[in-house]
This record gives structure tokens, sequence and C-alpha cells, in this order.
């Protein structure tokens, strides 16, 4: 290993940035390998046309002769591109995406060679149902599954060693009618949230008739050369360092941040960038991150549907790329200790038809009003259901970056601003006043005080998971490997049935003949008097806040199975039954696939964990510890007194001590892992991995970097020190 660890060095002195050429403008290429509103144009018929994109807009399904001319153009617009496959390209539970290619290519009748495919085949296909996670619903012998055709987001192509597909994106589901995607919960949440709000709007404005989410996700990843990686059989198979030193400089310069890209690595994130760009993916910026070979990029806002698949083919895509020009992208949360981890920042917001932004303050109290009324129901549904909301983002590996020092804690607040603060405040002081004929309503209420743009008002807060920034809402603990559809599901799922209440509150009170503003702003005062506790300006890192929101009531939940527990409580099942998102069996089924995910995840860190120390570490640690008592014999048979032996005799001494330590402590891991696999219920057996398993990696980790301090051997069979993968 140690021969593969110099080779591996020296190619990394080798390498160059690879030449990217790109002589068009970004808007020239910009969706040119997507089946977008100007390809269909050019393709279908005028009448086809317009009776799909009606379909879309109003939530309908698709005739069946539509169906039939979409996936002609489709055929035709994609062999025009070189185009010779195509495949439904869906998102199963395995947290990646899938695809299965068909061809064009068929024969007639005649038995002649032609090129098909109609609309039966772009509707609907059958890939196999079993052998992705599915909780218990589909038995191996059960097979049947159906991947189903989503409009709202358009085909594409994508070109992997010459060969070109096009790509449909499209929920899955078993043969039974439960989903077994993350698309097909989104598209659920999404139109109940839709049906929650739009009443809403009403209140103000009676022309409005549809509202849409918006999301922009910030991705935060890491870049290191691919001969380092595959050195690090560690890194190699769990996607982060269980073992290595911190580097004696990390980020603590904090000169990594903005600063100027390195030329390799700014050539990979042109040619993926130019590569998004095809795809219709409108990324704006990119940048250095805090830790050393961290870096973020970023899109412009779109459709919460759309912006989650783009995501998700971003990363796809930023992996191919990166092979090109011998690096390797790491989404892991936490891949290298003791430096910043990566997240997803989701810059949540919802809008009408008519252009309005529901959480950007107006010019006018009364649209002030209604900027009040989603947000204060928004940061209420975010206090209700703030244990839904941790459950959404929990995974083992974003485990180690919640709570740590660059990362949003694992207890849910909402930032909202000093002068959001006030305002608030005020309307929980005086929303109860009588008023005289002839006061301003708004005025006395505080209202007016909401400038007409926030955006640069309000400060940020690095250290809150939930923080309105201006004119959204930014989830900011959303792990930087996930799929964004389970976070986003959850948050339109809790603001939707909020907004439910909400409604039938007012309602009860115009009914009793309260006028309806100021029944509104009666409900929204008890609105911010309960929700009180959730909302925290304050440092989100330190121990102070974790005893001050213990005092609020605040759940504070830092490991994944406990926190899973949140998605199976009946509260939770009627909610999602209720907007129709989940049944009681899709959501016992996903609790039961995040644990299995949970547990494989942290067994195969500890497998790798435990072969490393033994089979490699501990080995290496002996030949060196051999090396040393050839020295002290040396030295004594030189005459010499004991006193030059003996800092040698005490190395040797602790040598023996750490390899004691490690043998016995994996033996421990062995053991756990024995018992908590003969565990028969899986909520248990995750349980068992995380509080008798996980803090075992801690001690044997502790043992071997200080038994790493003491071998001075070149063949220690990881790289010696970890800033080796940083300083190239």
């Amino acid at each position: 290993m140690a021969t593969l660890r110099f080779r591996a060095l020296n190619l990394v002195d080798q390498r160059t940035p690879v030449p990217v050429a790109s002589s068009e403008r970004r808007s020239e290429s910009f969706g040119r390998n997507v089946f977008n509103l100007e390809a269909m144009r050019a393709t279908m018929s005028g009448d086809y046309f317009k009776k799909l994109q009606s379909a879309i807009k109003q939530g309908q399904p698709v005739e069946r002769s539509v169906a039939d001319a979409v996936a002609g153009a489709m055929k035709t617009w994609a062999m025009s591109k070189g185009a010779t496959h195509y495949t439904h390209w869906f998102q199963p539970l395995t947290g990646a995406t899938a695809e299965k290619h068909d061809s064009f290519f068929d024969l007639n009748s005649d038995g002649r060679p032609i090129e098909n495919f109609k609309g039966s085949a772009l509707v609907q296909q059958e890939p196999d149902a079993s052998s992705f996670p599915n909780g218990g619903i589909r038995n191996t012998f059960e097979a049947r599954g159906y991947t189903a055709w989503d409009p709202t987001s358009p085909a594409f192509i994508l070109e992997t060693a010459g060969a070109k597909t096009l790509c449909i994106p499209t929920i899955f589901v078993a043969y039974t009618g439960e989903a077994l995607d993350y698309k097909a919960p989104l598209l659920k949440s999404l139109a109940a949230l839709e049906r929650a709000a739009l009443p809403i709007c009403q209140y103000f404005d009676k022309d409005v008739q549809r509202v849409n989410t918006t999301l922009g996700i910030e991705q935060e990843y890491f870049l290191v050369d691919k001969a380092l990686y595959s050195a690090r059989p560690d890194l190699l198979m769990t996607g982060r360092t269980l073992f290595g030193h911190a580097p004696a400089k990390g980020q603590q310069l904090e000169d990594h941040y903005f600063g100027s890209i390195p030329p390799r690595f700014h050539a990979f994130m042109l040619e993926f960038e130019e590569e998004a760009n095809k795809l219709g993916i409108p990324l704006r910026t990119r940048h250095n991150e805090v830790a050393p070979h961290q870096f973020e990029c970023a899109p412009t806002f779109e459709d919460a549907n759309l912006a989650i698949d783009h995501n998700q083919l971003l990363m796809d895509i930023m992996d191919k790329v990166a092979d090109k020009h011998d690096l390797k992208v790491l989404l892991h949360e936490k891949p290298f200790a003791g430096v910043n981890g990566s997240g997803k920042h989701n810059n949540w917001a919802m809008s009408t038809d008519s252009g309005v932004n529901l959480f950007s303050p107006g010019r006018k109290p009364k649209e002030n009003l209604q900027f009040l009324t989603f947000f204060i129901n928004t940061v209420k549904a975010v206090h209700t259901h703030a244990d839904l909301l941790r459950a959404s983002i929990a995974s083992a590996s974003n485990d180690h970056r919640l709570g740590a020092n660059e990362a949003p804690p694992a207890i849910m607040s909402v930032f909202v601003g000093k002068q959001l603060s006030e305002v608030l405040d005020e309307l929980e002081r005086n929303a109860k006043l009588p008023l005289d004929k002839g006061d301003n309503l708004y005025l006395k209420l505080g209202i007016d005080k909401i400038p007409p743009i926030l955006l640069d008002n309000t400060d940020r807060n690095r250290t809150s998971p939930f923080a309105f920034t201006g004119n959204k809402f930014e989830f900011r603990a959303v792990g930087s490997s996930a799929n964004c559809s389970s976070a986003m599901t959850v948050l339109n799922a809790i603001v939707a049935d909020q907004l439910d209440v909400f409604r039938k509150e007012v309602d009860a009170l115009i009914d009793g003949g309260r006028k309806k503003e100021m029944a509104i702003i009666d409900v929204l005062r008890q609105y911010v008097i309960d929700s009180k506790a959730i909302r925290f300006e304050g440092n989100g890192y330190s121990d102070e806040w974790k005893e001050e929101a213990a005092s609020r009531g605040l759940s504070n939940v830092p490991t994944t199975p406990p926190a899973l527990d949140a998605f199976v409580t009946e509260p939770a099942s009627q909610l999602f039954a209720r907007l129709g998102i989940y049944s009681h069996v899709e959501l016992h089924a996903r609790h039961e696939i995040l644990l299995e995910d949970y547990i494989k995840r942290v067994q195969i860190e500890s497998r790798v964990m435990g072969d490393l120390a033994v089979n490699h570490i501990i080995p290496t640690a002996v030949a060196y510890q051999n090396k040393l008592v050839q020295n002290v014999r040396g030295l004594r048979e030189l005459g010499l007194d004991d006193e030059y032996s003996q800092v040698t005799v005490d190395s040797i001494k602790e040598i023996s001590r750490r390899i004691a330590t490690i043998k016995t402590t994996v033996g421990e891991m062995i053991d756990e892992r024995k018992k908590a696999n003969k565990l028969e219920d899986t909520r248990e057996r995750a349980l068992a991995y995380g509080a008798n398993i996980r803090p075992l990696f801690d001690v044997i980790r502790r043992q071997v970097d200080k038994l790493e301090l003491l071998v001075a051997d070149e063949d220690w069979p990881l790289v010696k020190y970890r800033e080796l993968l940083f300083l190239h």
C-alpha cells in the first residue's frame, strides 16, 4: 500500500489542467439537450402542443392521443441529436438515480428494421420493483413495478462514452400503487401546498389561480485527486477518511474561502457547468468554500420539482466530468474530520401566477399582511413539526456534520432577523388593543414598518438550520449527498397542513362576524405567541443554546435512528394521510428503508475500519517495533547504558499498548455487530449500531492516530497525513 501511496503522489505531481474549450455564449447553448418548449414547438403540431401545455398547467392527465404525439416528437428530436436509446429516468430510494435503456430499434411485422417509440412506452414502463429498497412492500417474487412519465419535468439527452440516450423523468411505484421513489411524494406535497395556499391568497387577491413552489439548491462538495482517492481504501469504500491526522494547516487561516480557484479545479468547473448548461441547469455561481479543496455551485431558482431533478442530474454530471479531469467529487457530508463538512442549502419560497413572491413584503400594508400570513404560518409549522423536519434530513453521514462548527445543530430553530422580530413582537403586544375610529390598523400593529424590499434588511445566521433570508426561507441542514425531495416533501406538507388549519380558524371568526383583516390578525397573533420558542437569533453552535433550547421545550436528537421515529408517530401518519402524500404503509416502509440504510452504512464503515486496523496498520506497527527492538539490542551491544535506550524502550511499550487496545476494541466492535445483527426489529438494530458500535470508531481512530505518531515507517499503509490529500 505504501508503494501505491507514493505512486499516487508522483501522479499528482505530474497532473496539468485538462484544456476546456468553448466558443459559445452560455445563453446560446442553454437547454440544447432538453426537449423544452422550443423543441416541442418545432416537432409537434400546434393543437397537440396546446393540449399538452394545458394539461401541465392544470395538473390534468395527458390524453393518450397527446402522449402518442409527444412520443413521436421526442423520438424525432432525440434521433436528430444522435440518440439511439431511451430510458425512464427515476429516483428510487437508494438516493441515486436509475435508468434502464431501451433501443428505438425494432422489427415490424414483416421483420424489417424500424425506429419505434409510442405513447405507451413514453407514459409507462415496468422495471423490477423488488430489487430496489421498498421497506417490505414488495417481496423478491413480487417484482412488478411501474415508472410513469412526469410531463412537468422535460426530457433530456445524456451522453456517456459517446452514446446518447433520451432520458424521460418519471415517478416509480409498486404494482400495488405505493410510491417507491422520492419524486411521487414530492409531487403530491407540491399539489397539497398549492391547494392549501390558494384560498388564503384569495383572501387578498381573488384573481390568483395558481401557487407555485420555487427552490434554489446550493451544492457544496470536495474535490481530490483520483490517485490519492484510490490510495485511501476508507475514502474509496465509505466516502470519508476513517483514519488520519488533522492537517497542520487546515482551514484555520481561512485563506481558502472565496480564494482564487486552482487551475485544475477551475477547468473541471468550466466543463461541468458547460454540460449542465446544455441540460438546462441554470448554474450561476461557483466559489471556494471554507475547507481545503471544498467548493460550491448554485443555480437560479426554479420550480421545486425541476430544481430537485436538476440537482440529482448535476451530481451525476459532476462525477462523470471529474473522472475526465483525474479528480473525484466527494459528496459525503463529512469526508474529513477537523474541517468543514458539506451541505445543500435549500432556498424555498412560494409565488402566485400573478408574479407575487408570498415571502416578499409589498409596498402596501395589505400586501404586508399577506406576507406576514405566509411567513408566520411557516414559522408555526416548523414549531409544530420540528421533529418531522429533523427526521427529513437524518442520515448516517449527516450525523457527522449536524452540530459541528460549520453546520446547523440537530435542534430545529428559525432565524427571522431583528427587524421582523420587532414586527412580530409588536403584533403580539398590540393586536388585541381596541381601535378608535379612524385609527390606522396596519400602522398600529407595526405592519407598516416592513419596508418594500427586505432582502438586505435582515442579517444572515449561518448557525440556524431554518433561516429567513429576505424573500425566502433557507433550510441549511440538508446534507450534501441527499436527495432534497425528502426534506422538501416534509416542508411542503407541514406548511400545507398549517395553512389548512389557519384557513379554518379564520373562516370560523369571519362566520362569527369578525372583519376579515381582524380575523386574520387575531389568528396570526396567537400563532406568534404559540411559536415563539422556535425563534432564535443567537449562536446555534454554542453549548448555551443547547441548554436554552431544552428549557424552551425544543428537541435535540443528534443521531439518526431516534430522529427517524418522528416519521411513524400517529400525528405524522395522520398528517401525511390527510394530505394524500403517504399512506400508512408507505410511511412505515420509508422508516424501515432509512433505518436499514443507516445500519448498512455503519456496518460498512465498521468492517473497513476493522480490516485496515488489524490487517494493515498493526502489521506495519509491529514491523517498525521490531526495528526498534533491534536498535535497543545494538545500543546495548555497544555497551551503552540503559539511559540511551530507555526512550526507545518506552516507545516499544507504548506501541504494544496501542496495538493491544486496537485489537481489543476491534474485537468488541465485531462482537457488538454480531449482537446487533441478531435483533429482529430493525429499529432496535439501528439503535444498537448507533449506541454500541459507532462510539468504538472513535476509540480505534484515536489509538491509530497515536500509533501513527510513533511509527516512523515509510510502509505506513495510509496516506501519512491527511493534508497530503489537500496539498495538490
